[in-house]
């Protein structure tokens, strides 16, 4: 499951009961598989620049066109010349993140961090390679309740709800004609760009706060974190899917 933000939203548009939002947001803070532990493709590190442009060209550009821009880190493969003269020809602005600043490409840096997690959840659950799940992860991402944009980014780009298992009698199809379509799209981006300015300015007053330091008392529970070496000694789960905590534990006294 998402967040309980994402998750209540996404839930009372099929349900409701008294204290609805009160039991999803409770539901989610004692899920101990996710305290412990959005297109998305399986790549490995050795893949040479010809091969991650093909892989561009068939997964990204052969479904929604060219980008105007790509924001990534700087790895040696996306300063190289052969693919910054690929992105030339194509009409795409290459913009990198600041060097050891990740902050600088936070918003896609959120979104590893939201995969991961959803992946180690997994991982966790059902022992087997994660890349026979990132297809469901993904389609799972593009359904779940957007806070920055108010809606799921399948609705967003598609101007309609997604058909899922959970409501397969609910969402038909409706003929829509060109000028009506044009309107709704339009108010849509509209709403969504707007949205996403205010949610950006909501996350950076969050970064600008200064964190508080936590204080634990006895009959406390937490969680231990672990390193990636016991973690695959422990589950047998190796690199970043591997837990990353264990517990809780009860805290008996304070030295």
């Amino acid at each position: 499951h998402p967040g309980s933000t994402k998750m209540y939203h996404d839930l009372k548009q099929y349900f409701w009961w008294s204290g609805m939002k009160r039991d999803v947001a409770t539901f989610v803070a004692k899920c101990l598989i996710c305290q412990q532990s959005a297109h998305f493709l399986p790549i490995r590190k050795d893949y040479s620049v010809s091969r991650l442009a093909k892989i561009f060209q068939q997964e990204i550009v052969r479904l929604h066109g060219t980008p105007s821009a790509i924001v990534s880190d700087r790895d040696p493969r996306f300063t190289s010349r052969f693919w910054k003269g690929l992105q030339k020809a194509w009409g795409t602005r290459l913009k990198f993140s600041t060097a050891f600043h990740p902050q600088t490409e936070g918003q896609s840096e959120r979104t590893i961090q939201t995969l991961e997690d959803m992946l180690r959840s997994c991982a966790l659950e059902w022992t087997c390679n994660w890349d026979d799940y990132i297809c469901l992860v993904e389609f799972a991402y593009n359904n779940s309740w957007h806070a920055s944009i108010k809606c799921a980014p399948f609705e967003m780009l598609y101007g309609r709800k997604c058909r899922a298992p959970i409501c397969w009698d609910q969402i038909r199809e409706r003929v829509i004609e060109g000028p009506e379509m044009i309107e709704v799209t339009n108010a849509k981006v509209a709403v969504a760009k707007e949205k996403l300015k205010e949610a950006r300015s909501r996350q950076k007053s969050y970064a600008d706060k200064h964190r508080r330091s936590l204080e634990f008392q006895p009959a406390d529970h937490v969680f231990l974190k672990v390193s990636p070496a016991r973690g695959v000694s422990r589950f047998g789960i190796k690199g970043k899917l591997s837990p990353r905590f264990i517990g809780p534990f009860e805290i008996l006294d304070r030295v």
